[in-house]
């Protein structure tokens, strides 16, 4: 049976895998989906020194801490930015890297270097509360990126969103050995919605994977199709 890990993107939590770990636990998969600090039940933890190294201390903990080898490393939207700087830690403990959705960084990039529409919204949703600058408010614009359509899901999502750190964003990921780091099997799954948004470099690197695939839905596809998710992540498990 395979490990997972799962890492969700910016304002979500552990939360977010609620409908996807079911499905992998059921056929004796070993499944993680840890919450970043400052978000979900995690948001008291949120400090003006909350940024990307902190998620990827907190993801590199909880390997260490339960000794998981063999992981297949699964980072959402924000969450490549974290599976990157996880394995650049320790690649011998990676099985495989899965960017659903995701952004899939080089050494020296910030998450607002993926695409300009991020950049325009870490400038314009940026709001500064008891001293810490977040974005990503679930009453703002960009709720609309996530492509829930069914109010049912949109209201399950708003209840449970909760600010993310603007630092996180904006801060460059330092790699150790980005060589080990690409040498690494690499499962790209895509949201077309969202592709046709890229261009250039980024959409090169959404494209160039040992595996490309795609699920018909919005961003957010481990709450619209979580089944699709769960059945293309086992089969990633399978086809190594």
């Amino acid at each position: 049976m395979a490990c997972y890990v799962l890492v969700h993107g910016g304002a979500h939590g552990g939360w977010c895998w609620d409908r996807v770990v079911p499905l992998l636990s059921a056929e004796g998969h070993e499944v993680h989906a840890p919450t970043l600090t400052g978000l979900g039940e995690r948001a008291r933890l949120l400090a003006p020194d909350t940024t990307l190294g902190t998620h990827i201390a907190d993801v590199v903990d909880l390997i260490e801490t339960r000794d998981l080898t063999e992981v297949i490393l699964v980072g959402h939207s924000y969450g490549g930015m974290v599976i990157t700087g996880v394995a650049d830690r320790f690649p011998g403990r990676i099985r495989e890297m899965v960017y659903l959705d995701a952004a899939i960084p080089r050494d020296g990039e910030a998450l607002v270097d993926w695409s300009p529409a991020l950049r325009e919204l870490a400038a314009n949703e940026r709001r500064t509360v008891d001293g810490v600058d977040l974005l990503l408010f679930p009453d703002a614009p960009s709720f609309a990126i996530y492509g829930a359509t069914d109010p049912l899901d949109q209201e399950w999502l708003r209840s449970r969103l909760t600010p993310h750190p603007w630092r996180s964003f904006v801060d460059p990921l330092h790699l150790t050995d980005e060589a080990a780091v690409r040498a690494l099997p690499r499962t790209n799954i895509n949201a077309p919605s969202t592709l046709r948004l890229r261009s250039g470099d980024s959409l090169a690197r959404s494209l160039d994977a040992d595996r490309v695939w795609e699920i018909d839905t919005g961003h957010d596809m481990m709450v619209t199709e979580p089944q699709r998710v769960a059945e293309l992540l086992m089969r990633v498990a399978i086809t190594r």
